[in-house]
This record gives structure tokens, sequence and C-alpha cells, in this order.
């Protein structure tokens, strides 16, 4: 009976710590260090003492709107930890997305976090693709007070489809949940990807590839 009980609480134990789980990491990368005196970032942001704090900590406006003038015709405004200092730790932030007629966010993710987005005008074709083999697009137009939810980490887009601008508001699930617009980050790259190493990924003549790197 003795070994019985200890089993099972080793058991429970052990199932305790293969339940637990860091945080989600609120940037891209946190690289350890033995000495303390040398690390000059966290993974988050540093605290203010409480009793200092003040509304302003905890605000931010979007009323205005973003400026679509841009060769995709639409603009992110960001409500992240940068914009509202008490939303670290909280794991929580939102943005303003505006819309020119046929502008669109182009194809990205948000590697630290599930998007769920709201359309206050406009009418918006949106849509994820599912993680390989299958690559499943998973696609609605969305109208005024419908609502979306892209998944963690999946590749994601929304274009306008109609003759007036839109607006929309997202939730993320993380205090900074970064962004990587899929055509920048593998064309516009720093220092840039072989060339030759995207025209055999992507089946397209080198030169192709190389007009894009210009491009981004």
């Amino acid at each position: 009976m003795k070994s019985l009980i200890l089993s099972l609480a080793l058991l429970a134990l052990a199932y305790s710590f293969a339940s637990a789980s860091d945080p989600s990491p609120p940037q891209d990368f946190c690289v350890a260090v033995d000495d303390p005196l040398h690390g000059v970032f966290v993974n988050g942001k540093f605290c203010k003492d409480p009793k200092l704090a003040k509304a302003d900590d905890f605000s931010f406006s979007v009323k205005n709107p973003g400026n679509t003038n841009n060769p995709i015709g639409s603009n992110v405004t960001a409500v992240n930890v940068q914009q509202i200092p008490g939303l670290n730790t909280l794991g929580i932030s939102a943005a303003r997305i505006d819309f020119a007629p046929y502008g669109e966010n182009p194809p990205h993710i948000h590697p630290r976090a599930t998007e769920i987005l709201v359309v206050l005008e406009g009418t918006l074709f949106v849509g994820f693709v599912t993680s390989n083999p299958n690559n499943t697009l998973i696609s609605k137009v969305l109208y005024e007070g419908d609502v979306f939810v892209f998944p963690i980490g999946l590749i994601h887009f929304q274009v306008n489809i109609g003759k007036t601008n839109a607006v929309v508001i997202a939730g993320l699930s993380s205090q900074n949940p970064g962004v990587i617009t899929i055509a920048n980050a593998v064309f516009g790259s720093d220092p840039a990807i072989n060339p030759d190493f995207l025209a055999e990924a992507f089946q397209l003549d080198v030169n192709i590839v190389k007009d894009l790197q210009k491009k981004f």
C-alpha cells in the first residue's frame, strides 16, 4: 500500500511538471547570459513602482484613421505595450486597421498571438492558411459587425473588396504579438537571402527574384 501511494504521488508530481509550461515570449528571442550585470533586456518590460501608476499608463487613442496612401492601401495602428505601458505582463493588445478601397493587409503571421477581428466599416475578404501538408485556405467575406479569428502563427490576410473605406479593430493575445509580413521578410531580409535559393524555393527565374528583392 505504501509503495502504491508513493507511486501515485510520484505520478501526480510528474504530471504537474509535465503540464506546466513557460509563459509565452513577448519578443523574438531572449539570449541567456550567466552574468546578470551584462543583461540589458528582459522577456518583456521592466516594471515601474505600482504606486506611481497613472491613468495614462493604461490609455491610448485610435480615433484618427491611419494613412492608407501607400502601395498596399492599408495602415495598421498598433496598440501594444509600446503604446500602453500598462499592458506589460497582461498578455493582450489591439490594433486599428484602415483600408482604402481595394486595399489589403498582405499575408503575414503573428508569431506570438491569436487575432480576433471585428469589422466596424466596409466589406472585407479575409482568410488564413493551415499548416503543412494540407495548406487549406479558410476564408470568408465579412461585413459590418462580423467577427473572425486567425489562429496563432498561421499565415493570414485581409482585403477590402468594397468601393469605400473599411475599418477594423483587432484584438491579439499577447502584449507584443509581433508581425512577420511574408513578402517583406523573404524578399527584404537584411542581409538578403541568396536569390538562387529563393528562385528554387519559389520555382521562379532568378532575375524575377532579384527584381522582387529590389522592390522590398
